[in-house]
């Protein structure tokens, strides 16, 4: 699993988190011209570097949302204890891309029909999420859902949790740009390279 890969790492940024974490607005904070969807599903490595490749997104951060724990660390979400998911908060520009169109990529790099685990990454900070903004968000996750499910696509229903978004908590530096940092790290090689060549692939027109 991921978590072994990089344990000599985390050692060094254990503890940083606590101070980083933060309550978002209903909007980015940049001239409230950008707006925010929190998604999770997998590894946020995945995630991140394939919204990071996305026209209209602006940045797409790592953290921690979802769970309990005020405080918490890569150590504290990999256990399970905090309640957590490993989710990006993808900061985008509507006028460039829709929120139904950050779901559509969302649904197509992970598998939202396997509960708490993403291949071989297994653990409930694994799960399909999202974290909703606002209603209107709700609305689109939901109906995105119920699209998802009767395309015949997938073998079984989605699992993917619709929740209301409360508190993000940044991930620690090292989390950051991992994949864009970290080319040929194995997991990086394995994981999360194929995922931004299938996006690529499947969606062109959505590049940057």
């Amino acid at each position: 699993m991921r978590t072994t890969l990089i344990l000599s790492t985390m050692i060094l940024f254990v503890g940083v988190n606590g101070a980083m974490s933060m309550t978002q607005p209903a909007r980015s904070a940049a001239g409230g011209r950008y707006q925010e969807a929190i998604l999770g599903g997998g590894c946020f490595w995945c995630l991140e570097a394939v919204f990071e490749d996305m026209a209209g997104v602006r940045s797409a951060v790592s953290g921690y949302a979802g769970g309990d724990d005020a405080n918490p660390d890569y150590e504290s979400v990999c256990s399970g204890a905090s309640g957590h998911a490993e989710v990006v908060k993808v900061t985008f520009d509507p006028d460039v891309v829709s929120y139904r169109d950050l779901l559509e990529v969302f649904f197509s790099i992970h598998d939202p029909t396997t509960h708490n685990r993403q291949g071989a990454d297994i653990g409930i900070q694994y799960r399909s999420i999202i974290l909703y903004r606002d209603e209107a968000q709700k609305r689109i996750a939901e109906a995105a859902i119920r699209e998802e499910n009767a395309s015949n696509f997938w073998k079984s229903d989605l699992v993917t949790e619709v929740t209301p978004f409360t508190v993000f908590h940044l991930a620690e530096p090292y989390h950051q740009d991992y994949f864009r940092r970290n080319p040929e790290q194995g997991y990086c090689q394995a994981v999360v390279a194929p995922k931004v060549k299938k996006f690529r692939d499947k969606f062109p027109e959505k590049r940057r």
